[in-house]
């Protein structure tokens, strides 16, 4: 009796096994392998070539990728999206939540995804969009090539103020406690990352990258977005490296080397009505080469009001930078009109490095509402320009306050 009891237990556990393998062959689910964060959780892996994807360069692998998505997203289960080694080319696509389990989703890009360049398939403002999704981590080691080469020359918007933005790379909106790491961008058509309405998103060891004339190519783009860390990455592009613009609260930007482009900004704010204030900003330990700007915050003139406070520039190495140290608030215009964007508590703390523009540091802030409590503390920075010109400073505006080194003073 005890044999075939054995016998029968056995037997009803390999028909269990069977009947879960055929339900999660039915759902697209492939197999489970390895742990989330040494949990104890095992994680199931969604391969996106078991849906369809081909790596040839060719096939437009979207819905593949959608169908993927879908699968690990509404599994229920902890889920791994993989995109293996090789070139997947694609359109535009949308990674939408919530996702059905308890854990984040995983998507490991370990080859290289390749969007199309027909700007026609795109109706939106983005390649890759990640959206409603609470818990998330992308990486793998691949790349992301927006494949702008082929399509910048169609950007006007230097010379069109109603122009069409080409569509980002990568972006998230309304995403929460998200960890990007250990991916790369190159060539976005538009912004490399865009990242709005989230929170909680961490980005760190990811390296974004663009030619220095390629128009609008911001390396990292934050908007209406509280608690977001952009650490220990390298950003080359042809806009700003980052860019802080309304609504941006508890922001962290923190070891980035910066170079080329337009250096790391606050702003461009006040372009349009009803925008948040932005506030809690830390730029920290970075290193900029060869930008044509270096800690800017910017706003529009003749703007609707609002606030940008509580702003620290602490710790950061300038090479052969233009403009190291620069408030405008006459942005993008000469307007007679002021902007109304009111600037205070900004401090700037060992600030170190040369410029190539004589004038290191200027502030022109608005006369409506001029920059109040702003702070510069240990400013070191040597002119490397044409020999007959020296070091100087243009404050207008601007309530100041000065300690330690000063090269140039603020006057």
């Amino acid at each position: 009796m005890a044999i075939a009891g054995s016998i029968l237990i056995l037997g009803l556990a390999l028909l269990s096994c069977v009947a879960d393998g055929a339900l999660r062959r039915h759902i697209g689910l492939s197999h489970r392998r390895g742990l989330i964060d040494g949990s104890g959780a095992e994680v199931t892996v969604f391969d996106v070539t078991q849906h369809g994807a081909k790596a040839d360069d060719q096939t437009n692998n979207a819905e593949a990728f959608i169908q993927t998505w879908r699968a690990a997203c509404d599994s229920g289960v902890p889920a791994k999206l993989v995109i293996p080694v090789g070139t997947f080319l694609t359109g535009p696509v949308v990674f939408q939540g919530p996702c059905k389990s308890t854990e984040p989703i995983v998507f490991e890009v370990q080859g290289n995804v390749k969007a199309t360049s027909d700007l026609s398939e795109y109706s939106s403002g983005q390649w890759i969009l990640f959206e409603m999704i609470d818990g998330l981590t992308l990486n793998g080691g691949g790349a992301f090539d927006g494949q702008g080469v082929a399509v910048w020359k169609y950007n006007d918007c230097h010379q069109n103020k109603q122009c069409q933005p080409l569509p980002s790379s990568i972006k998230l909106s309304k995403v929460k406690n998200c960890d990007i790491h250990g991916i790369s961008s190159f060539d976005s058509k538009y912004f490399h990352m865009h990242v709005t309405d989230c929170s909680n998103i961490w980005v760190h060891d990811v390296n974004l990258t663009a030619p220095a004339n390629s128009p609008n190519t911001d390396g990292i783009h934050i908007s209406n977005s509280d608690s977001v860390n952009v650490t220990s990455s390298q950003i080359g592009t042809g806009d700003d490296c980052i860019s802080i613009g309304q609504g941006s609260t508890n922001i962290l930007v923190s070891q980035v080397f910066c170079g080329p482009g337009h250096g790391i900004s606050v702003g461009s704010l006040g372009k349009y009505n009803n925008e948040e204030d932005v506030n809690g900003i830390l730029v920290t330990n970075c290193t900029l080469l060869n930008t044509t700007n270096g800690l800017r915050i910017k706003t529009y003139a003749a703007s609707q009001p609002s606030q940008a406070l509580n702003i620290t520039f602490k710790d950061i190495t300038m090479d052969s930078v233009k403009n190291p140290i620069i408030i405008d608030q006459k942005y993008g215009s000469r307007k007679s009109e002021p902007s109304r964007v009111k600037i205070s508590n900004v401090h700037y703390q060992n600030i170190k490095g040369t410029s190539t523009s004589n004038v290191a540091v200027s502030f022109l802030c608005s006369s409506l509402v001029p920059c109040e409590g702003v702070e510069l503390v240990d400013i070191d920075l040597a002119y490397i320009g044409l020999k007959n010109m020296t070091l100087s400073s243009s404050c207008l505006n601007a309530k100041v306050t000065s300690g330690g080194t000063q090269n140039p003073a603020c006057n």
